[in-house]
């Protein structure tokens, strides 16, 4: 008896098949190129978040070992008995009705003594010449060395330490870091978070955790509970004296939140 067998299967697609096919992986990809912005997006802000936790533990493990911030003699002279803010871009706040005295345009000598860096890697001498801010030569920062050059000028730097000495965050604006140099016990003020027009939300307690101790004689100064701040002008790249949670503030990365 014969019995019949059933013929072999067809090799390769049909043009129906490859239609289908591709139409798939067209729906597919058009989901992936919608949703991949945020995912990086979010990536960035994790990456500078962990980043300032690192800041700001190196930082208060350095006052523990000295007994001090990593200032400099002159930054520390200039912020009397105030706070120190670091790493404020042009902004044009100046420390008019600020609560503290003194911000350069970068961190870079926060950075070289953290790092323990006597020479930036573009070969300018830091303010640690000899060790004199870092004596025990420990090296309490590990940050990434980008390579960049600031003097190229280019409008999207990586973040990580620059050629000059600034640490940038991912969007490649300087962090922007305060220490309590005034040693002050009710807390730390930052030169654009101690701003009425930033953290008020209406009483002595403020936007993202600050508190305001002499709100109806000084209303620009909320402070943080605590030694250090740091923050990031977030994804906008932008930050301005406006409520901290609207407008160019509301995507600032900040490290008390």
């Amino acid at each position: 008896m014969n019995i019949s067998r059933p013929s072999a299967f067809k090799l390769g697609f049909t043009l129906v098949e490859l239609l289908t096919v591709i139409a798939i992986i067209g729906i597919l990809a058009a989901m992936l190129l919608t949703v991949l912005p945020a995912v990086m997006k979010n990536a960035k802000i994790k990456k500078a978040t962990l980043e300032m936790v690192d800041i700001v533990n190196d930082i208060q493990s350095y006052d523990l070992d000295n007994g001090r911030f990593p200032v400099t003699k002159a930054e520390q002279a200039t912020a009397g008995p105030n706070d120190f803010t670091t790493g404020l871009i042009g902004f044009g706040l100046g420390t008019s009705g600020a609560g503290t005295g003194f911000s350069s345009d970068n961190n870079s000598n926060v950075v070289a003594i953290l790092m323990d860096l006597t020479i930036y890697p573009n070969g300018t001498p830091t303010a640690n010449t000899n060790h004199v801010y870092n004596a025990k030569r420990v090296p309490y920062l590990n940050a990434k060395m980008s390579g960049y050059d600031p003097a190229t000028n280019d409008p999207n730097p990586p973040g990580g330490v620059d050629n000059s000495g600034v640490y940038r965050d991912p969007w490649g604006n300087p962090y922007i870091i305060t220490m309590n140099t005034s040693y002050n016990d009710q807390g730390t003020s930052d030169l654009l978070y101690s701003l009425n027009s930033v953290s008020s939300n209406g009483s002595q307690t403020g936007l993202n955790g600050l508190f305001n101790p002499t709100y109806s004689t000084n209303p620009n100064n909320f402070l943080y509970h605590g030694k250090v701040m740091v923050w990031s002008a977030g994804p906008d790249k932008k930050y301005g004296p406006v409520p901290a949670n609207s407008g160019v503030n509301k995507d600032n990365v900040i490290s008390w939140k």
